[in-house]
């Protein structure tokens, strides 16, 4: 096993060991939290090395085990499932560190945020659809249970609501798989590939339409985000941070993958349906944003609408439209992870911190948030042209709009006017408890922040990865898009 190789197993070998091994250990004690989080770093440092490997070398692969591939559980990293593993680790790393500080209170907790990553990084770098239908259990499974920490009444509900969706999520899922391998007799990604391609369009079309309803229900889009509301609302600032910014992912990381990569054709026939699809989203999701109070419930439905902005990207297609998908669905994850941890706490530093993230949501330079809505700029007018590039050129602009006017709202609410009169109950119940959180999770929020400014002042390195992943597709990675 060479040394890429042994790299490759670490983001999902460190953090499934540490999960099962501090199952047993009571981790409310801050001791097995700091071990957590140390796992999770551990499984970051070797993806940032992973990330520069795939983009100056190529795709790494594995075959676990020396077994025939189709047998063992196959790994293969490239620029695109590195990228969306690297952004998902981070924020998750950040969520237990803000446990860790604010004090964890589910002995089970550190243990089911390694699980979620161990899921995440599997299924962002297998080479096998079953394998991925196994990560993606895996971590849907942890995150079910997640959603009901700290046990609240509305926290369960949310749980059980996720745990349904869960469900149904995977059963639809699970039929595509199967019929992809009874119509190509294989569950590798670049077997399926290539045979999907020689089959008739009409068999292969149906069961693309399967697996891309399966994202669609995981990305939380219009009309299948029923259930987002009311669990990210329900959830801890911590678990939302990373159902939002990092378990989303799968949605987009999937659309990406199947549907660009191994099903491009049948991609190419639901353009239309994508692209009406995304601009529902971020028109409801804005709509609805701007006409609530709390500040996890506007960003619950920001999180419909900034979605939209993905689907738009990946229906343009090309080097642009799917360049643009993956930048915004890194930007994306980060501005989420920074805005649902810093609602979960106050302080001059966090409000700053919520201002960055609010206003990267809404676009606004010199946040990272800018670079997103100026790559789906790019690939409206260089990818369509005429009134519909125009048309979307507008959209993107009235969703930026919204998102402003919905950020503003909250920052004045939760922190230009952070105390209630008691003249105006009704009106005050949406404003936060004057506690501040630990300086420790303070500093953490607004260090991930920083983050988001120091990209969209520094974009290059987020710009040529995105590229790269963009490439990898574009150049074939399983069957590659026309």
């Amino acid at each position: 096993m060479s040394a890429e190789q042994i790299l490759l197993t670490l983001p999902v070998g460190v953090t499934w060991v540490l999960a099962v091994s501090l199952a047993l250990l009571d981790g409310r004690r801050w001791w097995v939290g700091s071990i957590a989080a140390l796992g999770l770093a551990v499984s970051l440092v070797s993806l940032f090395v992973l990330a520069f490997i795939v983009v100056r070398d190529g795709p790494v692969t594995l075959v676990a085990g020396g077994w025939e591939e189709g047998v063992g559980i196959a790994f293969r990293a490239d620029a695109l499932g590195v990228t969306f593993a690297l952004v998902s680790v981070t924020v998750i790393l950040a969520a237990m560190l803000y446990e860790v500080f604010v004090g964890v209170r589910w002995r089970a907790f550190p243990s089911l945020v390694l699980f979620v990553a161990a899921g995440l990084s599997g299924l962002f770098m297998t080479g096998d659809v079953f394998n991925f239908y196994v990560f993606f259990e895996i971590s849907m499974s942890a995150s079910f249970i997640l959603t009901g920490y700290r046990e609240e009444d509305y926290q369960v509900r949310g749980a059980f609501i996720f745990a349904v969706v869960n469900l149904l999520g995977s059963v639809i899922f699970l039929i595509g798989i199967a019929a992809l391998y009874t119509v190509t007799g294989s569950l590798d990604m670049q077997v399926i590939a290539e045979r999907t391609a020689l089959l008739e369009t009409g068999s292969v079309l149906v069961i693309a339409a399967v697996i891309f309803a399966a994202f669609f229900l995981k990305l939380g889009l219009f009309p299948f985000h029923f259930w987002l509301p009311a669990v990210y609302v329900g959830s801890h600032a911590s678990v939302a941070a990373i159902l939002s910014g990092a378990l989303a992912n799968i949605g987009s990381y999937g659309l990406l993958r199947f549907g660009a990569d191994l099903l491009p054709r049948e991609l190419g026939i639901g353009t239309v349906v994508v692209m009406v699809l995304g601009a529902a989203s971020i028109i409801y999701g804005a709509l609805q944003a701007v006409s609530r109070r709390d500040a996890s419930e506007v960003m619950a439905y920001s999180a419909i609408g900034q979605v939209g902005y993905i689907l738009l990207a990946l229906a343009i297609g090309g080097p642009v439209g799917y360049t643009a998908a993956v930048l915004y669905s890194v930007v994306n994850s980060l501005n989420k992870g920074v805005v649902f941890l810093a609602a979960g706490i106050r302080g001059p530093l966090v409000g700053a911190a919520f201002v960055i993230g609010a206003f990267s949501i809404a676009g606004v330079p010199p946040a990272a948030g800018f670079l997103g809505k100026l790559a789906v700029f790019k690939a409206a007018i260089e990818g369509q042209g005429g009134l519909v590039g125009a048309g979307l050129v507008l959209l993107v602009f009235l969703g930026g709009a919204f998102s402003f006017l919905y950020s503003f709202q909250i920052y004045q609410r939760k922190y230009v006017r952070p105390g209630s009169s008691g003249k105006h109950p009704e009106r005050d119940a949406d404003l936060v408890p004057t506690k501040l959180g630990p300086p420790a999770a303070r500093y953490l929020v607004f260090g991930l922040a920083l983050v988001l400014l120091g990209l969209g002042l520094y974009p290059e390195p987020l710009v040529a990865v995105s590229q790269a992943a963009a490439d990898v597709i574009l150049s074939g990675g399983y069957g590659g898009a026309p």
